[in-house]
């Protein structure tokens, strides 16, 4: 009566427990499970019935099958010592899996012989899933471009991953252990102690810009987030700060904010241009459609110009390229011969000579050598002079055309061929006519009107 009893007391304390235990005779035929044993296997086991174990089916952590009379229990009874450290993989009867660590002991009686055996199954669910989530995070820190470095409260290093090796050229070996105050140069050393105390008081340090330096002494703008770190107990005992070179953000911050003058100067000069055509041609239309049309011929012109330049990025364009854009609306372009070294033309250059071309092609169309089936274009250029002071020269000379008396009735076209153009490259421009056909002939400094080595690289 006693042990039935003591047996009843021991069961009421095991059925209490949260923890998956049961027993088993000697010869591994369980005796008794705990309600959180048949929670966990997900299964009723048979008592006096089911052996070894309280599982569906058993597998070792590499995945491979375990029979169970080859478990941490049945080892246990068969060589009647405890099983310690022996991680297994259970499967339950709908499909799911649980990791485990199983703790079999062997019971004697006081004669200390094997009566049984008692074991308990700690589930390693959430263990697994924090162990992935800190392995991840680990991976993560380690696989970052960005530099991620963690620091106790008196600045010390305690960790660096390989962005931080990379943009600050310590290997971990090197910074670990030192303070973080080597990565600031002397002049912010005054930070630190702001943002530490800052950290003190659990905040976290929005993402500011700053100069850190290197191992060899060079400096390297960042963006810098600092943040509590906490452990268990939720105690801040330090921070962990993420550093990420800026240095290409920042250059091409310069050059947007270098294209934005340059287009807003560009965008000046085509208003000048602009206006200076509606000026002119005002002053010689004899209608408001009259005007209306010319001004925006010229205008297309000038746009194909800038689209001839934006899609070379505005590194400039050929002679070549430029009268191919700009005899698009023109007919005859087979009767024009171009030749002349290989040039790139500089962006300014690009505008002002298309509005040149443009002028002259328009004048031949209505007056020359377009305007007809007969005569020839020929537009040639060359380079003269030493390598100090070199000469650009172009000429367009139409021959055998029509008899022609003016261009433009001495309107924007002269304007753009005798002072615009030229001036636009610091050259000199002329323009004759001859019984047949004009001749436009320009001299400017080649510096001034070939693109720059830097423009076109």
């Amino acid at each position: 009566m006693e042990l039935r009893q003591q047996g009843s007391t021991y069961h009421q304390i095991l059925d209490a427990l949260p923890v998956a235990t049961y027993t088993t005779d000697q010869h591994g035929t369980i005796t008794y499970y705990n309600r959180a044993a048949a929670d966990l296997a997900g299964t009723e086991p048979k008592v006096g019935k089911d052996k070894w174990c309280v599982t569906f089916k058993l597998f070792t952590p590499e995945g491979k099958e375990l029979p169970h009379d080859e478990c941490p229990m049945a080892i246990a009874l068969k060589e009647n010592r405890p099983v310690r450290n022996q991680e297994a993989i259970a499967r339950r009867p709908d499909g799911s899996f649980f990791p485990f660590l199983p703790y079999p002991t062997p019971l004697r009686d006081e004669h200390g012989n094997l009566i049984g055996a008692v074991n308990m199954l700690l589930d390693l669910t959430d263990r697994q899933r924090a162990e992935e989530v800190r392995q991840h995070l680990s991976e993560i820190v380690e696989s970052s471009f960005d530099a991620i470095v963690s620091k106790d409260l008196n600045a010390i290093i305690k960790s660096w991953n390989h962005g931080a090796e990379r943009l600050f050229g310590y290997t971990a070996d090197e910074a670990i252990g030192r303070p973080v105050t080597m990565l600031i140069p002397d002049n912010l050393q005054d930070e630190e102690p702001r943002i530490l105390e800052r950290i003190r008081r659990g905040e976290r340090v929005e993402t500011y810009e700053t100069i850190s330096q290197r191992k060899d002494g060079s400096l390297v703008p960042v963006s810098l987030t600092v943040s509590p770190m906490r452990n268990a107990t939720g105690r801040i005992i330090g921070a962990s700060k993420i550093a990420r070179d800026i240095t290409s953000a920042r250059e091409n911050e310069h050059r947007i904010r270098m294209l934005m003058r340059e287009v807003n100067h560009r965008v000046k000069n085509q208003y000048s241009v602009i206006l200076s055509m509606i000026r002119e041609t005002n002053k010689r239309s004899e209608t408001p459609s009259q005007f209306e049309s010319q001004v925006r011929e010229r205008i297309m012109a000038l746009s194909r110009s800038h689209d001839l330049l934006v899609s070379a990025d505005w590194k400039g364009a050929t002679i070549n390229e430029l009268w191919a854009a700009q005899a698009r609306p023109f007919p005859r372009g087979d009767v024009i011969d171009m030749s002349g070294p290989s040039l790139v033309l500089s962006p300014n250059s690009v505008q002002y000579l298309g509005i040149a071309f443009h002028e002259l092609a328009t004048n031949s169309a209505k007056y020359g050598v377009l305007s007809g089936d007969k005569g020839q274009i020929a537009v040639t250029w060359s380079v003269s002079g030493s390598r100090a002071s070199r000469t650009f020269h172009l000429t367009w000379a139409e021959t055998d055309g029509p008899m022609v008396q003016t261009i433009g009735h001495g309107g924007f076209g002269t304007v753009v061929l005798k002072r615009v153009a030229p001036a636009a490259v610091s050259g000199q421009g002329n323009l004759e006519y001859g019984p047949h056909g004009i001749t436009w002939s320009l001299e400017a400094p080649l510096a001034a009107v070939e693109a720059s080595v830097a423009n076109r690289a």
